[in-house]
């Protein structure tokens, strides 16, 4: 079982999410969670450790593990070849902006969204524009497409697409997609796009990456990927950016092969066995997850019978 773990155990793990508040506070995040580690990938660290197997990143195998992986769970067919080794996601993104754009270009986002987007932007010496998310009168976020029509005239260079959505939840419609790809593709707009959720999305409601949609802007955008919050290896540096054309491809050849070298042996390793053989560990935890949010439905309607949520 995935969440057959006490209080007491997960008081000893050395990660943040147990060590940044006082022992009194249960600490609820969305970066980590708290599960054993699927075995293909335990055992694999397991025998790194045995060997002592701890010197500088290789990836053999990474990029076609994950195009395998994304084929078989997404229908989506990526070339290997354009997939490129980053240290994690927030990283990657800021070397592409490096290399994407200029120092001053406007970047847009939509909070409330993932914290790390706004010190990742500045850091790169870019201009932040904010094009929140707008909510019905149900509560539901969705995007504010004129918003970003307006952000997007007025000079955008680049639009980083949180996809599934970090914080709110939302897993965006392809006909949403669509939309944010039509207004990329008549202003120019480069697209980054970070799809690290997208392993974790629950029925009825399925994810669509981005490059699969039929627009330029889709084709030129920069995905940006890891098993990392999935299969619970965020400690395990390693993520990786992928292109979905030849012009993609060599701007993140641009970003250098020092870059790749940032990433740990143990996070490549990690991933790569997770997307080849973490699958079935994946489908129980999403079951478990499900079951989750259940109780946690009942026990807010028995105990704070106030309280709005939404899952």
């Amino acid at each position: 079982m995935v969440f057959d773990l006490t209080v007491d155990e997960l008081r000893r793990r050395r990660s943040v999410k147990w060590r940044f508040k006082e022992p009194d506070v249960l600490p609820l995040w969305v970066a980590e969670m708290d599960v054993r580690l699927a075995e293909p990938i335990r055992d694999a660290l397991a025998e790194l450790v045995e060997r002592g197997d701890t010197g500088y990143v290789t990836w053999d195998g990474l990029a076609e593990a994950y195009a395998a992986f994304a084929a078989r769970r997404w229908r989506q067919e990526l070339d290997p070849g354009r997939m490129f080794v980053v240290p994690d996601v927030m990283w990657g993104i800021f070397e592409v902006l490096l290399v994407g754009t200029d120092p001053g270009d406007q970047v847009v986002v939509n909070p409330p969204v993932y914290a790390p987007f706004f010190d990742t932007i500045a850091h790169a010496r870019r201009r932040l524009v904010e094009v929140p998310l707008v909510r019905d009168a149900d509560g539901v976020y969705g995007l504010d497409l004129a918003g970003l029509e307006q952000a997007f005239a007025a000079g955008a260079r680049a639009y980083l697409l949180c996809s599934p959505h970090n914080p709110v939840g939302r897993v965006w419609t392809r006909a949403e997609l669509e939309a944010v790809a039509a207004l990329a593709d008549r202003f120019g707009v480069l697209v980054l796009v970070d799809e690290i959720h997208g392993p974790l999305v629950y029925g009825p409601h399925r994810f669509v990456p981005f490059a699969m949609l039929d627009a330029a802007a889709a084709r030129e955008a920069i995905s940006f990927v890891s098993a990392s919050k999935a299969w619970n290896l965020a400690g395990l540096k390693c993520a990786l950016a992928v292109a979905g054309s030849a012009r993609g491809a060599a701007l993140l050849a641009g970003m250098g092969e020092e870059v790749a070298f940032g990433a740990g042996l143990f996070g490549a390793v990690a991933n790569t066995v997770a997307f080849d053989q973490g699958e079935p560990w994946l489908d129980e935890l999403l079951v478990a997850l499900h079951a989750n949010r259940g109780h946690l439905h009942t026990l807010l309607a028995e105990h704070v019978p106030a309280l709005r949520w939404r899952p």
